[in-house]
């Protein structure tokens, strides 16, 4: 990997292009986030209350979802939404060795054992062959996670799933506005997900997070687990202490001012997705041929296709962020290490070449700049300096 002093940008010539920003949508936004700020201000209710609910309701009118349930992260809307759906102590959770470490975190948090399988190699998803292979007695759940800029398999992997009597639970913490036939991810199964993290396609300014379900039963205790496992109602009642705890619940209420800041940005949601769109076209343009580009994603003929990240499989991916690096451009690495070779999964005994696919990835996988007010300019200095290092 790069030294730090390698990777700090240099007076090239370049302008500096940032893997991610909101400020130019915060300034043209301000006025309707400035109003619903302000109604925060004057109800004094400053967690779980009405812009949250609000939101709750914006977000099942979107969706479709029979239920939404605001919570204070992707992480621990998985986490509340494995318990909701019966996960015992010790169940086993398949899960994909290429993800955010959340995705088997939560299963741990949660109670249970994740159990990795390989991905395939094309959309990054859950290879449901792969998940056969890992089903044992005590498998419970199977969680797909629909990453980057497509929905997993999921035809095929619900069929896996009612083949051995799993529970599908879905990570769709990356996938607002992604859809197959015509219903939404997190919506297949148990429930799902959504992540409202800064750099998210709809995203708050800190954590923030929610659960999908058309389950009432789960969708109740996801409600009374967020509040310290107070049922009835508590959204908007402040401060809700005086009433019985059913539950070993947690405190993991969403912020009134998050939702506030999200009842706003959903309202360009659907532009935003359309102009994510037109830049991945235009890296895969530019991109074409490109020697030492392995693999770009396809853009367009997939159902559902929402381009959160715009993720390249490279040569030397190291030496090409550190050369972009040195020229102003911010990347990410998603992800350096497969999730069952992470240190603290090391009691289950996974070594290197056990998932294949996964593991090499991560040894390729680099993505490049993508925002809605990411200018055509700047993805050309991008696709430039790529020219230029493999030149």
């Amino acid at each position: 990997m790069p030294s730090p002093s390698e990777t700090v940008p240099q007076q090239t010539g370049y302008r500096p292009v940032p893997f991610f920003s909101q400020a130019r949508a915060f300034e043209e936004l301000w006025p309707l986030i400035e109003r619903h700020a302000r109604e925060v201000l004057d109800d004094g209710k400053f967690s779980h209350g009405r812009q949250v609910e609000r939101l709750e309701q914006a977000l099942a009118d979107y969706t479709g979802a029979r239920h939404v349930i605001g919570v204070n992260s992707g992480t621990d809307a998985l986490v509340l939404l494995l318990r909701a759906a019966g996960l015992q102590p010790g169940d086993e959770v398949v899960v994909p060795a290429f993800s955010f470490f959340a995705s088997a975190s939560s299963v741990v948090l949660a109670g249970g054992t994740p159990v990795f399988a390989d991905i395939d190699p094309v959309g990054y998803g859950l290879d449901p062959a792969a998940v056969a292979a890992v089903v044992g007695d005590r498998t419970r759940f199977l969680m797909p996670v629909h990453l980057f800029h497509r929905p997993a398999d999921l035809p095929a992997l619900t069929a896996v799933a009612e083949r051995h009597g799993l529970t599908l639970v879905e990570d769709s913490a990356e996938a607002i506005g992604m859809r197959r036939g015509g219903r939404h991810a997190g919506l297949f199964g148990a429930g799902g997900v959504l992540s409202f993290f800064p750099t998210k396609t709809l995203g708050a300014i800190g954590d923030a997070g929610a659960v999908l379900t058309d389950d009432e039963g789960i969708a109740r205790t996801v409600d009374a687990l967020r509040h310290h496992g107070r049922y009835g109602r508590t959204i908007g009642d402040f401060p809700a202490i005086n009433t019985t705890t059913s539950l070993p619940g947690c405190n993991s209420k969403m912020d009134d001012l998050q939702a506030a800041v999200l009842l706003a940005k959903l309202t360009r949601l659907d532009a935003d997705i359309a102009r994510r769109a037109e830049l991945a076209a235009a890296y895969d343009e530019r991109l074409a041929g490109q020697r030492g580009v392995l693999r770009r994603p396809a853009v367009g003929g997939i159902e559902g296709q929402v381009f959160y990240v715009y993720l390249i499989e490279v040569e030397r991916r190291d030496e090409l962020a550190a050369h972009l690096a040195r020229h102003g451009v911010e990347t990410e690495v998603y992800y350096p290490s497969p999730l069952p070779l992470q240190p603290c999964f090391t009691e289950l005994g996974h070594r290197p070449g056990d998932f294949p696919v996964a593991e090499a990835a991560c040894a390729h996988t680099l993505a490049l700049p993508l925002f809605p007010e990411l200018g055509l300019d700047q993805l050309d200095q991008v696709c430039e300096l790529i020219r230029s290092f493999y030149g």
